[in-house]
């Protein structure tokens, strides 16, 4: 019994001293939501340390000032103003191709030719019978001379009553049909030389030549082929050969109705080639026809080539940028260009972010022209340089960034 009342006494003493020091190291709830708010503190800093200042970013590109100045762009194709498909107004087959694809033809010059033995013939014999025709006037005139000095011999005579008055009358009417004659035979000589005009008109037929200085684009016939004015016939050709005028060459784009106010005639373009991706021509709006295709709901807009160049060629497809103002004739090459908006200027000149890695590294540059939003940079970065499009105020020269979508 003493035994129990010991340890329940040893028992007692311990819970006292457990409590006792409980007390002793107890914190305050106010203290422990001070510590919790300094750690939180500290995770958050570190946690934007890390994470870096949240920037966007804008590539240095290679650009030409008109692919900034445009206002518009229409998708085209190059075609000639003067095109024509030369055949004839006979039929016959053809027997001479004096011209290739590519040969650069006269006006006038003789394309091809047909067989003509038939018509030169019509010829010979025109010139023939106005040959006789003409033989006959000359011979018309000598009559008529004769008639007339026997016709004013009779005049006098019968007027001293050397001659009777039948004798004149018959001199008269001699001289009449002398004059009647060579009249005749004046009408004949002009109509011999219509016939022989008709004949060579025929023969020309059989000559197919070029109705304007051109270049040949295609051979339609070859010799042997029977060629006709209406190609109706079987086994016929209409065209012997199609030719356009190279510096008759013009863009022919389709332009959104929509968007045809902001063209005008006269309007200065710039031209880009598919076949020519490196070239870059000047354009003006020559003209915009006063239609709009119902279909598409676009109008045809002209833009004839400031300057031609023979590597353009017909049907070649296009790009019309439609400028704002015209370029100067330093803004015709490329150049290094950024947005504007990541050019920042202080008193120490201005400078770009260009994104390293992680960080964002603070360079010196010299800027250049401005186009529109953005600016040349001539000095400082390259064309592919990665840079803070619109830096923030608290941005550092190799501060931890971290790039966010525009």
């Amino acid at each position: 019994m003493a035994d129990k009342d010991l340890g329940k006494l040893a028992i007692e003493k311990q819970e006292k001293q457990r409590k006792r020091r409980s007390r002793r190291f107890r914190v305050p709830p106010a203290a422990l939501l001070v510590a919790a708010a300094a750690v939180v503190a500290v995770l958050l800093v570190w946690y934007a340390l890390s994470r870096g200042v949240p920037v966007e970013v804008a590539t240095v590109t290679r650009v030409y000032p008109a692919q900034v100045l445009t206002r518009l762009t229409a998708s085209g194709y190059v075609v000639a103003q003067r095109r024509a498909d030369v055949g004839t107004k006979v039929t016959g087959q053809l027997v001479s191709l004096l011209v290739e694809e590519g040969s650069v033809v006269e006006k006038g010059q003789v394309l091809a030719r047909l067989e003509n033995e038939e018509a030169t013939a019509q010829v010979h014999e025109a010139r023939s019978n106005l040959n006789l025709a003409e033989a006959r006037l000359e011979e018309a005139g000598a009559n008529l001379e004769n008639a007339r000095r026997d016709f004013r011999r009779m005049e006098r005579l019968v007027e001293s009553g050397a001659v009777s008055r039948s004798e004149y009358d018959t001199a008269r009417t001699a001289y009449l049909a002398a004059q009647a004659t060579r009249d005749a035979a004046r009408a004949a000589v002009e109509a011999g030389g219509a016939v022989l005009q008709r004949a060579k008109v025929a023969l020309s037929y059989t000559e197919i030549t070029a109705p304007f200085d051109a270049v040949v684009l295609t051979k339609n016939a070859d010799v042997g082929d029977i060629v006709t004015s209406l190609g109706a016939a079987a086994q016929a050709k209409a065209s012997v050969v199609t030719i356009a005028d190279l510096s008759s060459l013009q863009v022919e784009a389709d332009v959104s109705e929509s968007n045809i106010g902001m063209v005008s005639v006269g309007q200065p373009c710039d031209i880009t080639l598919d076949a020519l991706p490196s070239e870059r021509f000047r354009g003006a709006v020559d003209s915009i026809v006063p239609t709009v295709d119902r279909a598409q709901a676009t109008v045809l807009v002209k833009v004839r080539f400031e300057d031609l160049d023979p590597e353009i060629l017909p049907e070649m497809s296009a790009k019309v940028g439609f400028l704002s103002r015209s370029l100067e004739p330093d803004e015709r090459s490329p150049r290094n260009m950024v947005s504007s908006s990541a050019v920042v200027r202080s008193e120490y000149g201005e400078s770009v972010f260009v994104v390293r890695g992680e960080r964002a590294e603070q360079v010196r540059v010299q800027t250049g022209e401005r186009f529109g939003d953005m600016v040349a940079v001539i000095q400082g970065v390259q064309a592919g340089d990665v840079v803070v499009a619109d830096p923030p105020d608290d941005l550092s020269d190799g501060q931890r960034i971290t790039i966010v979508e525009g």
